[in-house]
This record gives C-alpha cells, structure tokens and sequence, in this order.
C-alpha cells in the first residue's frame, strides 16, 4: 500500500504579500499585485507592467552574505522553505536529515543573473564575469540553495516542466513520500524572470497583455477582454509529510494529496492542443489516482492564464471530464491576482487550494466583467465564496504540452 501523503506547512514570497496569512488574506480581499515594472527601465517594451514582489528582505530568511551568492529566484526559494518549516513546526535534525528533502523547481532560472553576466562580458570582457554566474543561473539552485539552508540530506530535485514545474514538484514530492523514500518533503518553485530579455520574448510571442494603463485590470482570466498574461514572481513551498509522521507529532494538516497525474499534449511548443485532449486525459487520471468521482469535486483551482486559447479549451477539458457537474464547480484562477508565476505558479496555486479545504473559503477570480460566452461555468467571479471544499483539482499546464494535476482532499482520520 502507498504510505498517505499530508500537506503541514505552507510558505509563501508573492507579489500581494509574504507569508500564507497575508497571502490568503489578499486573495479574499482581490486585491491584485500588477503595476508599472520597476525593476528595470520597461519603457522601450510592448508590455510595461508585471506583478513584482515589493520590500523583499532577503537578510529575514538567509545569512546575508549568501543572498548575494543567489539570484533572486533562489532567494525566494529559501525565504519561501523557511517560512513553510516554521509553518509545519518541523526540525531537521542529524537524526531525521537524510528523510527530509527538497523539490524546488524553476522553470526559467537566475534570468536576472545571465542577463547581467551577459552585459558585463559585453562591456568589461570575460575576465570579469562572476565566479558565482553559473551556480547563481542554474535553475537547480531552488532546490539546492534551500537543502543548503535548512540542511536538507534526503531526495532532490529540480523539474521542469516550463508553467507546470510547481505543481509537478509537489506531486513528484508525494510520490517519494508514497513510496518510502523520505518521511517529509520541501516541495514547490521559484521564480523571478521580471527582465528585459524575458518580456521581450513573451512579447514578441504575442504571450503577455499590453493593458499598461490599468495594470490592476490587466490580468483578466475568462473574460472576453482578455489580451494575453501578466508576468509574476515568487516563491512557494509546501511540506509534504508521511501521515504517521504528522499525526505522530500533532501536526496540522491542511489537506491531504489524493492524486496526481502528468500528460503531454505532444501537439505544439507554446500552444494548447485544439481538442484538450492532453488536459482531459491528466484531469480523468488524476481523478482516477485519488480514486475520487468527478461528482465529489467542489472546487478547480484553474491554471487560468487570461489567454485566449488556454482559457478557452481548459473550460473545455473541464466540461469533458465533468460533464453537468461542471456547472456546479466553484473555480478561480489565482493568476487573476498575482499574475503567472511561471515555475512557481503551481505550487503557489496549491497552497491557494489547500487554504481553501482548511478555511472553507474560494477565492474570487478578479477582473471578470464580461465573461466570453465560451467561458460560461461558475468562475467565482470578483467576490470570495465561502463553502464547503471536499475536494479540489488544481490544473497546471505548460509550454512543450505539459499537463500537470494535482488533487488535494479534507483529510479524514
């Protein structure tokens, strides 16, 4: 039998609050991080507005010194697995070290260190590139930098899976728990990719919103006056824990992964294949692992992106898999506030799932005014719901046909 897999602590850097309180109150509250970029001069780019994390203090969570040996996306690695630890009020110990570890996943990397090393070779020629370039860009260092700070000797990893990185490191997580290979798991992602380079590429792919005038109504899943997403930075992770071991030592536990499932639509690099069948066929096998009905799901924490084609066809797929019980679904895009988190939109997205089993709160998908008619389910528009959540099914798709779904549950004695 698979050993049961429970969430205990909850950590997370966004752009609307740092820590799972201020987190989860901003996302009742709709409020949205999206504004002007100031982290560079934006003013040459299509799109001039991102959802940054504002006043963040690398010296809270980490030694100083080491914070200038990261990128930012490793920083926020770090703060984001200190604060989950400290949630779960677990200690890693030289006894317990090798079952504990850490599935942090990027899926882009130290951008902001490459794009500067890159200007410095450049301009001041390669005997000046930094000694750190390398171990400060690879995108490996969510993982590592944390196992290096909480002392982490147990499995580890880095996946990406491009938009699908965060939740697939939480279910891959689960996975070494289910099998016995570690009692408890960092698991989540990281990212920081708010740069010149980045935004330009997105743009010129046609990806992102150009609303710069109203950056707080930019970002607009499901709605007909949706123009592409809004960039956003951060860092989650979630602990992952072995049943026993947490009712053992008088956890709490916000919920319980029941399921898990990954797919490729094997269709195209960026776009979503036109018939959803990659995210049907991940839906119904992460529903099947969980061994739950698509009748005993209450909530859909959607991958929502305010694109035009992702928008569209996972309304589809959820039709597909649900059938009439699809218009009985609550379901929000956390996207709406923080904007696309990239390979850390996943694992923020889940701590937004399990908040809402553990508060009996949904909350809203913000900006949705006109909804496009082929978007027409109960998207929990503009205003928080507060309701009973049984179950939930997150959906994270990516960019390469990567499907990624993760079902979380009330944990039942």
């Amino acid at each position: 039998m698979k050993r049961r897999v429970v969430i205990t602590g909850l950590g997370i850097v966004a752009p609307i609050g740092t820590g799972k309180q201020a987190f989860w109150q901003a996302l009742l509250d709709g409020k949205s991080g999206v504004g002007p970029i100031t982290r560079f001069d934006a003013s040459q780019h299509a799109t001039r507005i991102a959802a940054e994390v504002k006043d963040f203090d690398p010296g809270l969570y980490m030694d100083k010194k080491e914070a200038r040996r990261m990128d930012r996306f490793a920083q926020f690695a770090v703060a984001a697995g200190v604060l989950a630890i400290a949630d779960a009020g677990l200690t890693v110990s030289e006894e317990n070290a090798d079952a504990i570890g850490a599935y942090v996943s990027s899926g882009i990397g130290g951008m902001e260190t490459l794009e500067g090393q890159c200007q410095v070779l450049g301009e001041k020629g390669p005997s000046r590139v930094s000694p750190f370039l390398v171990p400060m860009m690879i995108g490996n260092m969510a993982s590592g930098q944390l196992a290096i700070a909480l002392g982490l000797k147990g499995p580890s990893s880095d996946i990406v899976t491009a938009c699908a990185s965060g939740a697939q490191s939480v279910g891959d997580a689960a996975r070494v728990i289910e099998r016995g290979d570690a009692v408890a798991m960092l698991a989540g992602g990281a990212e920081s990719a708010i740069t010149p380079l980045a935004i330009a590429g997105f743009n010129s792919a046609r990806a992102l919103s150009t609303r710069n005038e109203s950056p707080g109504k930019a970002s607009r899943p499901f709605d007909r006056g949706r123009d592409g997403f809004v960039m956003g930075e951060g860092g989650a992770v979630l602990v992952l824990e072995e049943l026993e071991h947490a009712l053992s030592r008088g956890a709490h536990i916000y919920a319980e992964v029941k399921g898990y499932a990954t797919t490729n639509d094997a269709f195209h690099v960026t776009a979503p294949d036109p018939s959803a069948a990659g995210a049907i066929r991940c839906m119904n096998k992460a529903l099947s692992d969980a061994g739950i009905a698509p009748n005993e799901v209450d909530y859909v924490n959607a991958h929502g992106t305010s694109t035009e084609l992702n928008d569209k066809l996972e309304t589809m797929a959820l039709k597909s898999v649900f059938g009439e019980h699809a218009k009985k679904l609550a379901i929000s895009s956390t996207k709406s506030m923080v904007g696309h988190l990239l390979g850390a939109a996943g694992a923020a997205e889940l701590i937004a799932a399990a908040l809402s089993i553990d508060t009996g709160w949904v909350h809203p998908t913000v900006n949705l005014e006109e909804p496009d008619p082929e978007c027409d389910l109960d998207y929990v528009p503009n205003v928080a719901r507060q309701m009973q959540v049984r179950a939930v099914l997150k959906n994270s798709l990516g960019f390469g046909g990567h499907n990624c779904c993760v079902v979380l549950a009330r944990y039942e004695g």
